[in-house]
């Protein structure tokens, strides 16, 4: 059983990650992780110390936990960057404070760091609205370019195929096939998934956020900070981390909305997915690094699941997103020596890294409410 430990400034709750139920939890690892959540309490998604939190809290559970194993995401800079008007030397001089960030980290941990940017920021130039379509359209938030589109109409499909800020639509045939999916993963992609042109956006029925200054870019490609290395795709991490790690403690280092154009140390260009598809910061695109494969169609951007599902009022996994289940062939979940996750980009990080504790920032659409660290194992402090 995983368990999830919510720490609201103070106010402690634990609870069952399955059901959402509140659980007893004690023993060593518990009170460890309710010690590191009182000694660090999140500052906010566009707080300047945001990052300050997470290399903070990596090296209290490093100290407390002796882990082999760290995966760190720093997305402060992806957050501010996203809302927050600003000049391209303000914009260079937050990600400049965040990769310092990232070298005390290093300094002070003693481990060896393999870094990866997630991409680029573009300004918004417009949106793409798509609430009037006869189908059903739906996209999640924090999507640029992919929209899933559902039972349009022949008006639909000419207007979007004509519309002057969409690229390309694309069958959901051609999607599985281009990931070279099974026919049960059929199921969970739209119909249609309508792809934007750099620096738009789409507008759907459940576009309810704050608009944002900055979005995505076209990241077909993205940086990857990783001596006396070659690699050439995002897929291929996973076994430089499994090289490097039987010589050294070794952090895997997530840098949001950081892309070949700003990236500060030398690095490779990596393929950031396949075709005519590049994933954004998200879900997809953390389960490919960490499996060592492309792991789209497991959770495939335009599902439309968490709008169109007939699920239960008790759904499973409530803390996790769109997340059903924990996701298996993770690299830390094989890993037989002890591993930790911190990250300030909440939702998923404890589902898509794998490691015996993970440890996020409990924030839910730039809402604050406090830290949340998921307990996956607990045997090897024994």
């Amino acid at each position: 059983m995983s368990t999830v430990i919510v720490d609201a400034r103070g106010w402690q709750n634990t609870l069952d990650l399955r059901s959402g139920e509140k659980a007893e939890k004690t023993g060593p690892v518990a009170e460890m992780i309710k010690g590191v959540l009182q000694r660090h309490p999140y500052p906010g998604d566009l707080d300047p110390g945001s990052n300050r939190w997470v290399s903070d809290t990596a090296l209290d559970l490093i100290d407390r936990y002796g882990p082999g194993f760290v995966f760190l995401t720093y997305a402060a800079q992806y957050f501010s960057g996203r809302y927050t008007p600003m000049t391209g030397q303000m914009r260079a001089g937050m990600i400049s404070d965040a990769f310092l960030e990232v070298e005390r980290f290093i300094d002070k941990s003693g481990f060896s760091a393999i870094v990866m940017g997630t991409g680029d920021m573009t300004p918004l130039l417009g949106f793409i609205d798509v609430t009037g379509l006869d189908g059903l359209a739906v996209c999640t938030h924090w999507s640029a370019r992919y929209a899933g589109l559902y039972g349009p109409s022949p008006d639909d499909m000419r207007s979007m195929e004509r519309h002057p800020h969409v690229e390309k639509i694309v069958p959901r045939e051609e999607i599985v096939g281009l990931f070279k999916g099974v026919p049960e993963q059929a199921s969970k992609v739209p119909e249609y998934l309508m792809l934007a042109r750099k620096g738009h956006a789409f507008k759907t029925i459940n576009s309810a956020m704050k608009t944002p200054v900055r979005i995505p870019a076209l990241n077909f490609n993205v940086p990857l900070y990783a001596p006396g290395h070659t690699v050439e795709n995002i897929t291929d991490i996973r076994k430089v981390v499994e090289e490097d790690i039987t010589e050294k403690n070794l952090a895997l280092i997530v840098m949001e909305g950081v892309g070949l154009n700003d990236f500060p140390w030398p690095c490779l260009k990596c393929r950031n997915g396949r075709g005519w598809h590049y994933y954004e910061p998200g879900e997809a695109q953390y389960l490919t690094i960490t499996a060592g494969e492309h792991r789209f169609l497991d959770y495939p951007t335009g599902s439309g699941d968490k709008y169109l599902n007939k699920k239960a009022k008790t759904r499973e996994y409530p803390f996790s997103g769109l997340f059903e289940t924990i996701p298996a062939g993770t690299f830390a979940s094989e890993f037989p020596g002890r591993s930790v996750t911190v990250g300030n980009k909440s939702m998923f990080m404890h589902m898509v890294t794998g490691t015996d504790i993970s440890v996020e920032c409990f924030a839910r659409n730039l809402y604050n409410q406090g830290t949340m660290a998921v307990i996956h194992r607990e045997d090897k402090l024994q």
